[in-house]
């Protein structure tokens, strides 16, 4: 779904020397993906491409870390969701692209297409 904002704020975060000032991205971000999760029409269509419910708890558990983080600025708050945004974007990187990409264009690649002749 929403993958716009990513972990840039999390980078290299250290807890325990600096706490940053905001989220990766907006907690209103966290509350519309967990809702959009749990919607009738998103579990169907999870369900007949998975073959499974959707698990939506991660997009709470960050809803609520991305509070605390806004509230007391905790530093347990920002490591859960920097590590869940990280986690988040590998878990997008593991899947290799349908085709591969070529390095040149074709050789005939300004030639008027077949588009008249049968197959």
């Amino acid at each position: 779904a929403a993958a716009a904002a990513g972990p840039g704020r999390c980078r290299g975060a250290q807890p325990e020397l600096f706490v940053r000032p905001q989220p990766p991205r907006s907690c209103e971000d966290y509350w519309w993906e967990w809702k959009h999760c749990r919607g009738l029409r998103h579990a169907f269509h999870h369900y007949y491409v998975h073959g499974a419910m959707p698990a939506c708890g991660r997009w709470r558990e960050d809803y609520e870390a991305c509070r605390a983080w806004e509230r007391s600025r905790a530093a347990a708050a920002q490591e859960a969701l920097c590590k869940s945004e990280r986690a988040r974007v590998m878990e997008n990187r593991k899947y290799a692209p349908v085709w591969t990409l070529r390095k040149s264009p074709p050789p005939d690649w300004y030639r008027p297409l077949d588009q008249d002749k049968p197959n």
